[in-house]
């Protein structure tokens, strides 16, 4: 009999042990999670479109596939960490904030220096030698499902002090996305098939010398906002028929389990 306690004792023991695991994994995986979106993402990808002396040219593109939440004013900050010495020499439909020090350079100064650059959107009106496609929004993005034409946000950099080959080009690291505000966590960079580009006349198609991208997925208990059927409610009810602490849209806190 104490043997088969003992047993069922040590069994006890180990599937609450492995129960206690498991949450914590599933904890930590639903940091980024939107329960109203679970499949929703913002996408940036980079296609390098051709090499230069000491770098390369890439177009960056920023794809909204989230269901119903708009990037809004004062729009999108996307930031990353460079991987090797990489500068920018020049921006098209977008701009570091800041210019960092250049002081290593003698002649042509670089558009950006900083290790970690902050990037912004061009506003609307920029003149059309500083833009490309789909860019100058002042940084708002649309949702695919409603406004096909402006769920994407494009820009173009000029790298330099960087690879000229495939296998000498590092990826940016520590991606991320303010939009605005916190709420976003992102991935790490991974490498793509090559992007193919059909020319406007469908005659001929081109690709990318590199392609990779990143993707982000928005969380509300990361963001530390209300959820956002919470607010709905609220604004379309009296708050003693539908109240928001009670949870409606899942509890965020101790606060909230206590209500």
């Amino acid at each position: 009999m104490d043997y088969c306690f003992g047993s069922l004792t040590r069994l006890l023991i180990s599937t609450i042990f492995v129960a206690i695991l498991l949450s914590s994994f599933s904890f930590t995986c639903t940091e980024a999670y939107d329960a109203q979106d679970p499949h929703g993402n913002i996408t940036i990808k980079w296609d390098v479109i051709s090499w230069t002396p000491d770098g390369y040219v890439t177009v960056v593109t920023i794809y909204n596939f989230q269901r119903y939440r708009f990037i809004a004013p004062p729009g999108w900050t996307l930031t990353w960490t460079w991987s090797k010495k990489e500068i920018i020499w020049s921006m098209l439909g977008a701009q570091a904030t800041e210019q960092g020090d250049c002081s290593r350079f003698k002649g042509a100064v670089p558009h950006s220096c900083m290790k970690t650059p902050n990037i912004v959107d061009l506003l609307p009106g920029t003149p059309y030698n500083q833009q490309v496609a789909n860019c100058c929004k002042g940084g708002v993005i649309s949702v695919r499902g409603l406004d096909p034409k402006n769920y994407a946000s494009s820009f173009q950099l000029s790298v330099g002090s960087a690879g000229t080959t495939n296998s000498t080009v590092k990826l940016p690291r520590n991606v991320k996305l303010l939009a605005p505000g916190p709420g976003y966590t992102c991935g790490p960079a991974l490498r793509k098939p090559s992007t193919k580009f059909v020319t406007p006349d469908g005659r001929r198609v081109t690709q990318a010398m590199m392609t990779w991208d990143v993707i982000c997925t928005y969380s509300q208990r990361l963001a530390g906002k209300p959820p956002a059927c919470c607010s709905s409610l609220k604004s379309f009810h009296n708050g003693t028929i539908v109240p928001c602490k009670t949870c409606t849209c899942g509890c965020r806190s101790k606060h909230h389990l206590l209500a």
